[in-house]
């Protein structure tokens, strides 16, 4: 069983995305913004493979304005070298990656402006997965689209503009039930037809269900669309956030609620992806949950670059849980999760933020020199006196990480939230 999740790498240096505007979108910005890009790509996919993650969506948005034709750059093969290098990194890791189109890439519109520019962004789609150099089990996710009216012409539409598309973006076409219009059942019948895969997505399908099949039976039905060819069955897993309207992901995944779902699930021959809003962060968590290799030091090392994080937000957690971590033989993992989420969410205290950024000091105040230790110090009176956020803190005492070390330290996420 892989776990991965969607675009974004929390908390990890150089893993940003850049953009710009399409009225600045000239030449020179395409071409370094590109390069950036997949640079950042990189870091994600080395940060992956590092943590065992084997699947990943990469954003629509790793080019620019990339499937418009007035694009002033041609960006594959200005940096198809960059491309293969990133793709060799892919492959070395043994990662499967994805990408799914916008809102705005909807092939059944009745308008055909809107289908061509959907055939354009699925065409670039299909590029960018090409340059890397991966295979058709390296997939593209769309939903059938709208309604307009008419459910079963829209699905006659979306079969017939379907037959537009080039053989590479077919290969690569799987389909996925959404939360208002289109049940797993619907979908099912339009993939039948056309001999694409179905992603099965549990929280669109608990918003927008299909008959009396409960989610196992209809991960059973999509399993059997999946072919040699395609790889092993993908499905999206994503915990609803009770203060938000229904179908909106919660904030990080209840690693009891995945552990129960994984059990029921019974099967290791399937690639889950996170949808939720603390990425990478949720996908360790849950490949920490079921993992075979149930050794207290993966909790450790996740422990690590959680604790000055949660001793900002509650020194009582941060308690708790080295306590937690004292006896070497057992596997908590479960309890482990309980109480850093519930850590995490406390709100922030300024005696709590002040307490962290001095258990940090206490790793350079015997190496700092005599100006760091004024500058630490002064910025650590303006929080106390409340005349700042600990930003300005965690600045210098990131940068005395970078000087300094521990290195196991540079991967705290004190930093990065």
């Amino acid at each position: 069983m892989n776990i991965g999740y969607a675009c974004i790498a929390l908390g990890v240096p150089g893993a940003q995305l850049r953009s710009c505007a399409l009225k600045n979108a000239d030449r020179e910005t395409i071409a370094n913004i590109v390069s950036s890009n997949l640079n950042a790509l990189a870091n994600i996919a080395r940060y992956n493979a590092a943590n065992g993650i084997k699947l990943f969506r990469i954003s629509s948005g790793l080019i620019p304005f990339g499937s418009l034709p007035s694009n002033p750059v041609n960006w594959g093969g200005m940096v198809s070298g960059e491309f293969a290098a990133v793709g060799q990194t892919i492959a070395a890791s043994g990662m499967r990656v994805s990408m799914h189109p916008g809102q705005y890439t909807v092939l059944n519109s009745p308008d055909p402006a809107v289908v061509e520019k959907s055939i354009d962004d699925l065409n670039y789609h299909a590029k960018v997965l090409r340059l890397l150099g991966t295979g058709p089990s390296h997939k593209i996710v769309l939903h059938i689209g709208g309604v307009y009216g008419d459910k079963t012409a829209s699905v006659k539409r979306f079969i017939k503009n379907f037959r537009l598309l080039d053989d590479e973006v077919k290969s690569r076409l799987v389909l996925e039930n959404d939360d208002r219009l289109f049940t797993v059942a619907d979908v099912l019948s339009t993939a039948g037809e056309l001999g694409l895969p179905v992603v099965f997505d549990t929280l669109h399908n608990e918003v927008n269900p299909a008959g009396e099949r409960d989610a196992f039976e209809w991960i059973e039905q999509c399993r059997k669309t999946w072919e040699v060819r395609d790889g092993v069955q993908k499905i999206h897993y994503s915990q609803h956030n009770p203060l938000k309207k229904p179908g909106s992901h919660s904030d990080t995944v209840d690693a009891s609620r995945f552990a129960a779902f994984a059990q029921k699930l019974q099967r290791d021959d399937v690639d889950i992806m996170l949808e939720v809003k603390d990425k990478n962060l949720s996908a360790v968590k849950c490949a920490n949950t079921v993992r075979s290799d149930r050794h207290i030091k993966h909790l450790e090392r996740e422990w690590a670059r959680y604790k000055y994080l949660v001793l900002e937000k509650s020194a009582a957690g941060y308690g708790a849980i080295r306590e937690l971590l004292k006896d070497k033989t057992g596997y908590p993992v479960e309890p482990f999760y309980s109480l850093l989420d519930t850590a995490m969410r406390k709100e922030w205290e300024a005696g709590d933020k002040i307490n962290a950024a001095m258990h940090v000091w206490g790793y350079f105040k015997e190496k700092a020199d005599a100006k760091e230790k004024t500058e630490f110090l002064n910025k650590l009176k303006r929080l106390e006196r409340g005349f700042s956020s600990a930003a300005p803190v965690k600045k210098i005492l990131w940068s005395l990480t970078q000087k300094y070390g521990p290195d196991y330290l540079k991967e705290s996420y004190y930093f990065h939230f």
